[in-house]
């Protein structure tokens, strides 16, 4: 017997509950943060929940600085523009304030305040991170305002590069929020298809950190617990908006996700991050898209490990239960059938799978994803 062994990290404080969007300015001030840039999304910039994080922030002396161009998929010109803005308001510390994009963003733009090296040579890839200058690391707090990516308790965020449509995981420690606030108050005015997708994203990440073949009890006890949370909770919240505490657990589930991802993802995400870097979809749909099709390739692998799930989430019939119970969820939140249903062109099939295999989610799939047959997945999703 191979006793395993293994590196775990876990999340920075959460200050979860209703209202407490609140505590904001304290929590900046905490961080050593006195003139925040608020990084958020355009479709954000001008709703009374960003008005109201401002105008706390002002409140509290801390200024009103706000920057809002972050693309869906955002890339390193976005990015560019929020270092622009952050150097000339003297800023010295970053309000991730949004869904998945404005996270990212916002961090990437704490990390390349005052770097050395071009913002690709910090990829998630070995010990690339220790190419960065730690100490120049603006401090960042961390606000979702929707519950899907998790990236409020991750320590890296996803940039798209712009010249090669590939989207890259940029890693850092010190890209871990100093804090971050989980205010489900925040969730309610989320449209249905932005509610539908990022509540998807959090169960692909539950799923597949679920799935993965890595050593991590405690990632795989977290994926399995936030699965139940997503299967009771995202058709409340997409049937009833103003429910609170669904959203409250939806907030939950997705911060579980990105913590037990940890433990590896794998072909959902090695099939849809190509499709959002060319076809700028949305992450979480393409995520809800692909997955019943990445379950039947990995069939034979996770079989047993599904029905052990689904047994725990009270699905009866084991694989196929489970499956069902999948397409059944698809079809109440609206998820386009395929990927064609998205606008992929199957002409480009093989450009999106040499992507895919770029990809270094593939390498947590517990099926090893080859040319022939991520192709083929590629196809089975069209």
């Amino acid at each position: 017997m191979t006793v395993p062994t293994a590196n775990w990290s876990y999340p920075t404080a959460v200050k979860f509950g209703p209202g407490r969007i609140r505590e904001l300015a304290d929590h900046c001030k905490a961080a050593g943060i006195k003139r925040p840039l608020l990084v958020t999304d355009k479709a954000l910039a001008s709703l009374p929940i960003t008005a109201q994080a401002l105008d706390i922030l002002d409140a509290a002396g801390l200024g009103r600085a706000v920057f809002s161009e972050v693309d869906p998929n955002p890339n390193e010109m976005n990015m560019e523009a929020g270092l622009k803005v952050y150097r000339a308001g003297g800023h010295d510390g970053v309000v991730c304030f949004g869904g998945g994009s404005a996270l990212d963003l916002g961090k990437m733009i704490a990390l390349m305040v005052d770097q050395p090296v071009s913002v690709w040579d910090l990829e998630d890839i070995g010990d690339w991170w220790t190419r960065a200058n730690a100490a120049t690391i603006a401090p960042i707090v961390a606000v979702p305002t929707t519950a899907g990516t998790g990236s409020e308790v991750g320590r890296a965020g996803v940039l798209t590069n712009s010249a090669t449509h590939k989207k890259k995981i940029i890693f850092h420690p010190k890209l871990l929020p100093a804090v971050t606030i989980c205010d489900p108050e925040l969730t309610v005015g989320m449209p249905k298809f932005i509610t539908a997708g990022t509540g998807m994203d959090a169960l692909a990440h539950c799923l597949e950190a679920y799935c993965s073949p890595f050593y991590h009890p405690m990632s795989q006890g977290i994926a399995l617990e936030g699965m139940r949370l997503v299967f009771e909770n995202l058709p409340k919240v997409y049937a009833n908006p103003t429910d609170l505490e669904a959203r409250a657990h939806m907030m939950s589930a997705a911060a579980m996700g990105a913590v037990a991802f940890q433990k590896g993802l794998g072909a959902i995400h090695s099939l849809s991050h190509p499709v959002g870097a060319v076809y700028n979809t949305h992450h979480g749909t393409t995520n809800a898209v692909v997955m019943p099709m990445v379950l039947d390739f990995n069939r034979h692998a996770i079989e047993d490990r599904i029905g052990k799930a689904a047994a725990y989430l009270g699905i009866q019939g084991g694989f196929d239960g489970f499956r069902a119970r999948i397409m059944d969820l698809r079809a109440a939140l609206g998820i386009p059938e395929n990927l064609s249903a998205m606008g992929v062109d199957s002409a480009r099939l093989d450009e999106l799978t040499e992507m895919a295999l770029e990809d270094p989610s593939c390498g947590g799939n517990p099926v090893e994803m080859t040319r022939e047959n991520t192709r083929a997945l590629y196809q089975a999703c069209m």
